[in-house]
């Protein structure tokens, strides 16, 4: 739990805006689409939904999951930031969250936004929520636990199945 209060403590210094920093992007591997991915600071409104995401870094993986005492499934971990952050109530599965809000390019893609991965055969059975500079929060599987990836990795450009912006209500960030 010590690594997830150091985890939000630099992720807040890095949304605070740090004068002077200008953190440098990651290479993307050959085949990943290079615009949107690398870039995209975190609008005010859906910081609080990084911040949530962030706090649950380091729980057990747990199919149906969707709490820290219970731990996270993929869909169970955005369920349970977007339920707390602002009051949305999200389908406990990748495949419906990939019909909510508005699809969205990598181009587009910034803080906050929902990311699909075929993991399983099938589209859509993987979700995460974008970070900003090409790197994801997720639930991964069995085993394991609730952590940040890059999507420039080979593994994840594979799979890639598409993004979603889920609409916040009019009240968040105020």
């Amino acid at each position: 739990m010590r690594h997830n209060n150091l985890y939000l403590l630099v992720f807040v210094a890095l949304l605070g805006g740090c004068a002077g920093y200008a953190p440098q992007p990651l290479a993307p591997a050959a085949s990943a689409p290079e615009s949107g991915v690398l870039r995209g600071s975190a609008a005010p409104e859906r910081t609080e939904a990084l911040l949530q995401a962030l706090t649950a870094l380091g729980t057990s993986y747990r199919y149906g999951g969707d709490s820290y005492a219970t731990g996270f499934d993929c869909s169970g971990l955005v369920v349970h930031v977007f339920l707390e952050a602002y009051g949305i109530r999200l389908p406990h599965n990748a495949y419906e969250q990939s019909e909510m809000g508005t699809p969205i390019s990598l181009a587009e893609l910034r803080p906050g936004d929902l990311v699909f991965y075929d993991t399983e055969h099938r589209p859509y059975s993987h979700v995460g929520i974008y970070l900003g500079n090409g790197k994801f929060i997720h639930a991964p599987k069995t085993g394991a636990r609730v952590r940040v990836e890059s999507m420039s990795r080979p593994y994840w450009v594979r799979r890639f199945d598409g993004a979603r912006r889920i609409a916040l209500p009019q009240t968040a960030g105020r």
